[in-house]
């Protein structure tokens, strides 16, 4: 059986299934629906066409589904997903899409969101990520799998951030960042591969070595970006983790960090 707080304001409406857990004071609107073992806290309003996994845990004061802040959103029945076994600390919000760009933000499995962090309309956050407190992301961004976001980093709309990225605290993310790299600034330049997480997610030593070769061949060689994308389609062809670099490339429409 769910367990809800006698002061908790749930929509009958509302699908919440066996074992969600619902804390004192919060709001769960009648457009939800939340899977098994899901835990919310005290004071928290999730409201909106919004949908939660499973064996999530949603701290206290958090604001889930809340309509965008893009001066065009009309009251459209726009959406927010959230996969399964995420953790979202106190203060974060994560606001609904808007139909100028397919009406979803996403939210994958096994993030670690730390407090007031915001995940703004239309973003799409993969798996395994985590922020650190305050990082926000303005609408339209995407966040690859096992992507590290320093406290206080902000990451620009339309931005794309590939894969295994590393950002330092307070980094300023105006460009898209290729898979694999740590950055840094105001603005944010590159500072190498991210040996460390690549190594603790179980990269052998010689896709590090091919990884750090593909990054001097971006950074380093002083080739031009479509001179360098064809060096790196040729070190795909014997190193396949160096492929994601290539297609991430092929999709970047803001400009990478230099």
């Amino acid at each position: 059986m769910s367990a809800i707080h006698a002061t908790a304001l749930v929509d009958p409406r509302a699908r919440l299934a066996q074992g969600v857990r619902v804390g004192p004071y919060s709001v769960i609107d009648g457009d939800v629906e939340i899977g098994e073992n899901t835990s919310i806290g005290a004071h928290c309003v999730v409201t909106g066409h919004t949908t939660i996994g499973r064996e999530n845990r949603i701290f206290h004061f958090c604001s889930i589904g809340e309509a965008n802040q893009d001066k065009k959103y009309r009251g459209e029945p726009t959406r927010l997903a959230i996969g399964d076994r995420n953790t979202i600390r106190e203060y974060c919000s994560l606001h609904r899409g808007t139909v100028q760009d397919g009406g979803l933000t996403t939210l994958g499995d096994d993030n670690w969101i730390m407090a007031y962090c915001h995940i703004a309309h239309d973003c799409r956050v993969g798996n395994d990520t985590v922020f650190a407190n305050n990082a926000t992301l303005a609408g339209h961004v995407v966040i690859g799998d096992h992507t590290v976001l320093g406290g206080f980093t902000g990451v620009h709309q339309f931005v794309k951030v590939g894969a295994h990225v590393m950002a330092g605290v307070s980094s300023v993310v105006l460009q898209d960042i290729p898979p694999y790299v740590t950055v840094a600034g105001h603005p944010c330049a590159p500072h190498g591969v991210n040996s460390e997480g690549l190594k603790r997610r179980g990269f052998t030593p010689e896709a590090i070595a091919a990884l750090k070769r593909a990054y001097r061949t971006l950074y380093k060689s002083g080739l031009g970006l479509a001179e360098a994308r064809a060096e790196l389609e040729e070190q795909a062809k014997l190193a396949p983790e160096v492929g994601a670099i290539v297609d991430f490339l092929a999709t970047s429409t803001r400009g990478i960090v230099r």
